[in-house]
């Protein structure tokens, strides 16, 4: 993982077509080389201007982005955002299909929202509400798990929360193949989605 300045984008851990048909090839291109590379290339620039920030990880960013000059907290905020969004949404992904979580996380997710399949209806739910562009997330939050919602580019670290999961609800993200029905692309995401990853993230959020 590239996490410090100058960044570069790192390689999908699968090829653009390997979630067909779930979620197409030119999609996936587009949305990592394009929408992805053009955050990459704004951080980067804004860090050139701004020698002093160089030493700054990502992380940094994304915690500390309040206290930079007024003038560049929004576009640190963004842009750094913008990279660490679309890495976890594409890093929590998997072209071994509805392999399903193993039995402890399925635990933990029926326990925080009565069934997985509830678990699953819940988070359907909060992606349709998403208004406008924007992400739904499975995050840990002092011990508990949540699902939530950021607008834009923002992450649920501003919030201290760890992420365990995440939707990328923009329509560059789904327009190609679904239009504007988002309900099939959750759909179609959820056959994705690599629980192992999940649960990996969840283990390291204690």
């Amino acid at each position: 993982m590239n996490n410090c300045y100058p960044f570069f984008n790192t390689s999908l851990p699968y090829s653009f077509s390997a979630l067909e048909p779930y979620l197409d090839e030119k999609t996936m291109f587009l949305h990592h080389e394009r929408h992805l590379q053009a955050y990459i290339d704004a951080l980067n620039t804004l860090m050139k201007e701004n020698p002093w920030t160089q030493s700054w990880s990502l992380e940094k960013i994304l915690y500390q982005w309040c206290t930079l000059p007024p003038h560049l907290q929004i576009p640190f905020r963004n842009n750094g955002g913008g990279i660490y969004n679309h890495r976890f949404f594409f890093e929590g992904m998997t072209p071994f299909f509805d392999t399903p979580p193993t039995s402890y996380l399925s635990s933990v997710l029926s326990n925080a929202f009565g069934s997985f399949e509830n678990f699953k209806i819940c988070f359907k739910d909060a992606a349709m509400k998403v208004f406008g562009s924007g992400y739904v997330w499975l995050v840990m939050d002092r011990g508990k798990l949540h699902i939530t919602q950021t607008a834009n580019q923002d992450t649920p670290l501003f919030r201290g929360q760890s992420p365990l999961l995440t939707l990328d609800v923009w329509e560059h993200a789904y327009y190609l193949k679904h239009y504007n029905v988002r309900g099939d692309y959750i759909d179609d995401w959820f056959h994705t989605v690599c629980w192992h990853t999940v649960e990996q993230r969840l283990q390291n959020s204690f």
